[in-house]
């Protein structure tokens, strides 16, 4: 069975083959064009061909994306779901959904509790929520930053459907982070990094077999 985990902008079929390899259930593939782990729809597309044979669910990371990129996304990956992680609100999360047929993950900043009632409006629409932490003020990125946020904020956070834990996961914290959180599902991105965009297959490997001892039921 495939873990609760998923691996976050990827760009390499080295890194890919590592994820696989390992057991994650999830691929992310980053579209936002500031990002150091942006690739194109086209690469993407080869990249998650050996995913899928394998049956990882492929996710697409946008932000703020306007219909054009999506349209492209959604024509030339087919992503399984298109994860949402800029400011959009949930009209146009349905949007999305109905433009591409997709899934929804949506990505939520975490700072403090008050943070958590923004969930709300997704519980119903989004397949998934995605809590990451806050970025700082004045960062180009909303993600993908390896900053953590207080993991006791959300004990006791029950959405509808399963919930990604995600911001400054790494190897060597992640049974805690899940533990103290109680989040069922992590996500990673700079935790299994040797630079900026430059995912580790090695830190790939220990992260999932991290995640692999905290979720022996999986």
């Amino acid at each position: 069975m495939r873990l609760p985990a998923k691996i976050c902008g990827l760009s390499t079929p080295e890194a890919v083959e590592a994820a696989v390899r390992g057991g994650a259930g999830f691929l992310g593939f980053n579209f936002f064009p500031p990002s150091p782990r942006c690739v194109t729809p086209e690469a993407a597309a080869r990249l998650a061909v050996p995913a899928r044979a394998a049956g990882v669910r492929i996710c697409a990371i946008t932000v703020d994306a306007g219909d054009e990129l999506v349209d492209r996304i959604a024509a030339i990956l087919d992503p399984d779901f298109i994860q949402l992680h800029g400011a959009e609100p949930p009209a146009r999360g349905a949007e999305v959904a109905a433009r591409t047929g997709a899934g929804l993950i949506r990505a939520l900043p975490v700072g403090g509790p008050e943070d958590l009632a923004a969930a709300a409006p997704w519980t119903e629409l989004a397949d998934h929520l995605l809590l990451d932490a806050r970025p700082p003020r004045g960062a180009a990125l909303t993600g993908g930053l390896g900053v953590a946020f207080d993991w006791t904020l959300t004990q006791g956070f029950r959405p509808p459907r399963p919930w990604f834990l995600a911001g400054g996961l790494d190897p060597w914290n992640i049974a805690e982070a899940l533990e103290v959180s109680g989040a069922p599902m992590a996500d990673v991105s700079s935790g299994v990094e040797r630079g900026p965009g430059l995912k580790d297959p090695s830190l790939i490997s220990a992260f999932l077999d991290a995640v692999r001892r905290a979720r022996p039921q999986a």
